[in-house]
């Protein structure tokens, strides 16, 4: 494992050194969550914490809830929480989102007790791409066939009516996405992530409301680096835990 700083230096971060690695996506997802939010947030699938830390570390209010299927990146999560003095306001679940309800009730995964559910999932479609022979870092990045479905249904079950759920995901699942979100959540907003002016989007985030029946919107997108590859302004206070990046309405 390695230690390095994180968020601007406002974290001390434990990571795997071949397991997932944290970084901008983590960064984008965390700055999801108001700065005035007070309530319960769950990081699904949050290998060794960084997004439920950014969040934990922005928003003194939050209550941070880690969900993560691999006992060792869960143990570096535990690590990550005292490092940075977040015991009292952030716990730990181990547990996998792709088992049956009743194995998530077990866990209490069920109870519809979460103000919002914030993931990044396994990207890669297993049955499609070579996998890695790292067997930590094939769990955290490829998906089963029909997983990213049952992902979405687990976070669901943890909201609240109204309760808000954030992904960020890759822009060519998008049409995907979208039809997994309907029924399941209105109020949809959707976030293009551009690497440079003038490229593709690379990444997007996209958001709904639980049993809204809202329309969706498309929102102005987000560049992350200048011509030159340093980070726009905004992306800069993006990683540097010192902006907010809220999609709701």
């Amino acid at each position: 494992m390695t230690e390095i700083p994180f968020l601007g230096g406002k974290l001390r971060f434990i990571q795997s050194e071949t397991g997932h690695r944290a970084g901008t996506d983590a960064v984008l997802l965390a700055a999801t969550v108001p700065d005035h939010f007070s309530g319960r947030v769950v990081d699904a699938g949050a290998a060794s914490g960084a997004v439920g830390l950014a969040v934990a570390a922005r928003v003194p209010t939050a209550r941070v809830r880690l969900v993560e299927i691999d006992r060792n990146e869960a143990e570096l999560a535990r690590l990550n929480r005292s490092a940075n003095g977040f015991d009292e306001r952030m716990d730990i679940i181990v547990g996998d989102l792709l088992a049956s309800y009743q194995a998530r009730k077990a866990l209490h995964l069920t109870l519809a007790d979460a103000d919002r559910v914030i993931t990044n999932p396994p990207f890669l479609d297993e049955s499609r791409t070579r996998s890695s022979p790292d067997r930590h870092r094939q769990r955290a990045h490829n998906m089963p066939e029909g997983g990213l479905e049952r992902w979405i249904v687990a976070c669901h079950a943890m909201l609240v009516s109204h309760g808000v759920f954030t992904m960020i995901h890759r822009t060519d699942h998008l049409s995907g996405l979208l039809s997994l979100f309907e029924g399941r959540f209105g109020s949809i907003s959707i976030l293009p992530i551009y690497p440079h002016d003038g490229s593709n989007a690379s990444r997007v985030l996209i958001e709904g409301i639980k049993d809204s029946r809202a329309p969706t919107r498309l929102m102005s997108g987000l560049v992350l680096h200048e011509s030159d590859g340093r980070f726009t302004p905004r992306s800069d206070s993006l990683h540097r835990g010192l902006l907010a990046l809220p999609l709701s309405h």
